[in-house]
């Protein structure tokens, strides 16, 4: 049976180009009507397909047409159809978000890689971290501290020393960012199902601003975050090339 493709890319020529070309070879179907969608673009733009296309119960099948790649696969026009019977899924489950800001608004963001909590000023962030109603850190002076997934702790968790998790392993990555006191406290793994909230101390001298994947909000009092099993992401790898692998040779390079 011949699939009906749903195919959507980024602003970059590149994805363009090969948005077009696909166009031609498959035509695209509505994404509603489709029974696989395909991200054309970097990991940035793959992100941004899955919080767009959450709402629908179809696969996601990434092609690289960016820079960086991580949840994409190798991009080719060839044998299409092929590459996505032989493909792996991968469930992944995003991160709740619930923020407050100083102006009193609140904010509900879901975060597919991490949520992370950064100092908007000149001087460190001060932090309390509480998990599952415990203060489990009173103060934490830091430019800041994120809580990733195992999908998303190859990215800006890694880039801030944190470790890298098994995509099956239900932890999550407390990873604190250029701590300073404690100085030597890197971070903790956690429950997938703790929820986790931060606490801005001093905000006024000491602003906050948090980002769930690439959406942010300035000057926030207070950070929850959980998991959210009931929201389903579905993505779709080559054979040899899924996220389990990618995560465990990316320890290796």
């Amino acid at each position: 049976m011949t699939a009906r493709f749903h195919f959507r890319a980024s602003n970059s020529e590149i994805a363009q180009f090969a948005l077009k070309r696909l166009e031609d070879l498959h035509g695209n179907a509505e994404a509603d009507l489709a029974e696989v969608i395909v991200a054309l673009g970097g990991d940035g733009f793959m992100l941004q397909t899955l919080h767009g296309t959450q709402h629908l119960d179809t696969p996601v099948y990434g092609m690289n047409c960016g820079t960086i790649g991580f949840l994409m696969n190798e991009f080719s026009e060839e044998e299409l159809e092929e590459r996505l019977d032989a493909a792996e899924e991968e469930i992944l489950n995003p991160l709740a978000m619930h923020a407050v800001s100083a102006d009193g608004s609140t904010h509900d963001e879901l975060a597919i890689n991490e949520v992370s909590l950064l100092r908007a000023g000149p001087q460190a962030a001060k932090l309390q971290i509480t998990v599952d109603d415990k203060v489990r850190m009173p103060e934490l002076f830091c430019d800041g501290a994120l809580l990733s997934t195992p999908a998303g702790s190859t990215a800006y968790n890694y880039s801030a020393h944190g470790p890298i998790l098994p995509i099956g392993a239900d932890v999550l990555a407390l990873t604190a960012m250029s701590a300073f006191r404690p100085r030597r406290w890197r971070g903790a793994l956690l429950p997938k199902m703790a929820k986790v909230r931060f606490d801005v101390l001093e905000p006024e001298k000491r602003p906050v601003m948090v980002a769930a994947d690439s959406r942010s909000e300035k000057n926030v009092l207070s950070v929850e975050i959980r998991s959210e099993p009931s929201i389903a992401h579905r993505i779709l790898f080559d054979p040899g090339h899924g996220l389990e692998e990618r995560l465990i040779r990316e320890q290796f390079v």
